[in-house]
């Protein structure tokens, strides 16, 4: 049977993300991407829908691999420009009471202790609704222009992430007691020192010896999003992930990915149900099945090809235009991102992929499979997902900017909390509580997170 249906709006602070041309439809709203009254609005309806969250992509880098230039990318706004969405996330919050917000930040390029104080602020100033995806950045952009110009084999950025969100967790969980803000107006204390302690972290790739700048906030840790697909990525995923996202182009190769995650996570001491699973779909709707079909070819109509192409060489550090568009696409080892080559190659490997099927086929909604479709046709879909791969819900991409959303919400909402399998109201106040349920604001008791809270703690005493 269907459990509760967990939701959320999957977006980008750009005029483009994952669909290719489609910026030109005429109902995107692309244009108001800089337009903070525009997400104040959308994200009041993603709330009124009962939606869990808005989650927001985010990149270091740019795609410049297809034709060894960025001017694909700038052509077809391939996730280009791009700002940074944190800084949307207190306007939206002020003007919601539970949605929650994820926030796509690397591991690569800012030290733990500035990202820890950002996700400590973040999680202050909306009550406690805020989620950190752990990202370990893939492009070469980033590297030249935020590092030292030179990208980390995969594993070696999955191994430095590690001890990164370890640091994190010292800092959020092990710095400041939950009772060392005690404000006695009386002695003038405001923190209690003794209640206030050092992290004293020092690792292969980083030291910190101090204490943590923020006082606890309402989760203490934020919500932790992961994504990876790689081995390594699962690994890490299992280890300290709440939350992950996957992405496969069939059920069956789904499921295998769940299973195979959770089944690590309890090798790791975790519960597996700790550790809420996310198909990311793009949704077309319309109130037939006539009208969403006319809706899809229209979109069809507009896919770009070198927009297309721009992303999938980003995505996987691979120039596409060296590749015939209709032979074939061996399978290939990538420095970048290997989830995005292993999505055609490996997860469905009874078909043969050229440039021109994959371009095809990631035109509308990039990787993520595409339903479309009347109320009652897409939640079945839905519903079917859920049953027939345990995953826990769905990250929605759009084609249209805003618009697709908004459809989702009018037409299959409405479905889908008839049914019963989405809620009607909020049960708690923070983003974990949307996940896990009420009164689950801080991490659970099998998280690693908590250990260290506990030997910091201890170690005081």
């Amino acid at each position: 049977m269907t459990t509760q249906m967990k939701v959320f709006a999957f977006d980008f602070t750009g005029p483009a993300h994952l669909s290719a041309g489609l910026w030109r439809h005429r109902r995107d709203r692309s244009e108001q991407y800089t337009n903070l009254r525009a997400w104040v609005e959308y994200a009041k309806m993603l709330e009124d829908a009962c939606f869990d969250g808005m989650f927001f992509a985010d990149n270091d880098g740019y795609h410049e691999k297809y034709r060894g230039s960025v001017e694909g990318a700038l052509r077809d706004a391939a996730q280009l420009p791009a700002n940074d969405p944190a800084y949307l996330v207190p306007a939206l919050a002020a003007a919601t009471k539970h949605l929650g917000f994820g926030i796509t930040t690397s591991t690569a390029y800012t030290p733990p202790y500035a990202v820890a104080r950002k996700f400590a602020t973040l999680d202050h100033l909306t009550d406690g609704r805020i989620g950190w995806n752990v990202v370990t950045s893939y492009s070469d952009s980033a590297a030249r222009n935020l590092g030292n110009g030179t990208q980390l084999a995969h594993d070696a950025r999955y191994e430095r992430a590690e001890e990164f969100i370890d640091v994190t967790l010292k800092l959020w969980e092990g710095s400041w007691d939950d009772d060392a803000v005690v404000r006695d107006t009386e002695t003038g204390t405001y923190a209690d020192p003794a209640r206030v302690h050092e992290v004293q972290h020092r690792g292969e790739h980083f030291t910190v010896d101090g204490i943590f700048v923020c006082e606890p906030s309402t989760q203490r840790t934020p919500v932790i999003f992961q994504a990876g697909g790689s081995p390594k990525g699962v690994a890490l995923a299992a280890k300290t992930a709440e939350a992950v996202f996957m992405n496969s182009m069939s059920k069956p190769g789904l499921k295998k990915q769940v299973d195979t995650l959770r089944a690590k996570a309890a090798e790791l001491g975790r519960d597996p149900h700790h550790i809420a699973v996310l198909q990311m779909v793009t949704v077309i709707s319309a109130p037939t099945d006539e009208e969403a079909w006319r809706k899809y070819q229209e979109y069809v109509g507009l896919v770009s090809y070198d927009g297309a192409m721009a992303r999938y060489s980003g995505w996987t550090g691979l120039d596409m235009a060296q590749f015939d568009p209709d032979r074939p696409l061996e399978d290939v080892k990538t420095n970048a991102g290997q989830t995005m080559v292993d999505v055609f190659t490996k997860l469905d490997p009874g078909k043969k992929w050229t440039p021109r099927d994959i371009a095809r086929e990631i035109g509308i909604g990039g990787t993520s499979p595409v339903i479309v479709g009347s109320p009652k046709t897409v939640a079945d879909e839905l519903v079917s997902w859920m049953d027939e791969t345990g995953i826990d819900g769905f990250n929605i991409a759009h084609a249209a900017k805003f618009a697709d959303l908004e459809d989702f919400a009018q037409y299959v909402v409405p479905e889908l909390q008839a049914r019963g399998v989405m809620r009607t109201s909020y049960e708690g106040t923070t983003l974990r509580e949307n996940l896990f349920g009420a009164g689950q604001q801080r991490l659970a008791a099998d998280h690693p997170g908590t250990a260290h809270r506990r030997s910091l703690v201890s170690q005081a005493q």
